[in-house]
């Protein structure tokens, strides 16, 4: 298959991050008014999967699929990612929290040329190298780690797990299969929890964020696996930064965080480490 142009890959990982951002904003605000993480990301999954059940082809022909071992594996990972960042966005600023989550794209350049016999260049290295250089100035990392930054970390660990299953099974299963079996198992794996905590609670503003939590971060990942589907990891591994810029973002408007000086540079850093990945993808 064609790889796309290298600007469409870059606008698709842009929007991707943006909405998976928008989704954890609303996990964040969720978790501030005392709603617990694991209901957050259960019902992220169920109400995904029931709006989106027949569109992914969920139909009574796929659902025996469902009980292939390596689509399991690969929903317990990014189900733990999600439950690890909610814990984490509950305590920790959301910019500190996506600054740990990158170690993410270092574990999935890793595992993907260790695993899936992907290239592995030293131009794309330094280019993942110096966007992680620029998390490192975000983030600026203390001599003590909270509870929280340790799910952060946590969360991005298992995330990048995610990426290289992803573009692993993406060669035996559709990307809209792909979605749909993470939400559905998913959503079977956190029901015990999710079900035990469902907040008893009559304000309309919570259950609209559960559906933004909800179908924003669908939305997102989804993007994610189109382009895992054509773009390798080692490539699409940098643009991944993106996230961070749009949670700087997103942060200063929804929580008044305004980025320091040497946050700008380290978000300076970012971009420089995304548009020279972007510039190193072949041209087909």
């Amino acid at each position: 298959m064609q790889s796309p142009a290298p600007l469409t890959v870059l606008g698709l990982v842009a929007l991707a991050t943006t909405a998976i951002v928008c989704g954890d904003t609303a996990g964040k605000l969720l978790t501030g008014a005392g709603v617990q993480p694991l209901f957050v990301a259960w019902s992220r999954f169920a109400l995904a999967a029931l709006l989106l059940f027949w569109v992914l082809g969920l139909g009574p022909a796929g659902l025996g699929r469902l009980l292939d071992w390596r689509l399991i594996l690969r929903a317990a990972l990014i189900v733990g990612a999600i439950a690890s960042i909610l814990t984490a966005l509950r305590t920790e600023p959301i910019a500190n929290v996506f600054g740990a989550f990158f170690i993410g794209p270092i574990v999935a350049y890793v595992l993907s040329a260790l695993l899936l016999g992907e290239s592995v260049s030293w131009a794309r290295t330094v280019m993942l190298a110096l966007g992680f250089a620029g998390v490192l100035l975000v983030v600026r990392p203390g001599g003590e780690m909270g509870t929280g930054m340790i799910f952060a970390v946590l969360a991005g660990t298992l995330y990048g797990s995610y990426l290289a299953a992803t573009r692993w099974l993406t060669a035996f299963y559709p990307p809209p299969f792909l979605l749909g079996s993470q939400l559905l198992i998913g959503a079977v794996l956190l029901l015990p929890a999710g079900l035990a905590s469902i907040p008893a609670s009559n304000d309309l503003r919570v259950w609209v964020l559960v559906i933004v939590s909800s179908l924003a971060s669908a939305f997102g990942n989804y993007l994610l696996v189109v382009v895992n589907r054509t773009t390798p990891a080692t490539v699409s591994a940098p643009l991944i930064y993106f996230q961070l810029i749009a949670a700087t973002v997103i942060g200063f408007f929804v929580f008044g965080d305004w980025p320091e000086p040497l946050t700008l540079l380290g978000l300076a850093l970012i971009f420089a480490s995304g548009v020279g990945g972007l510039a190193l993808v072949p041209r087909r």
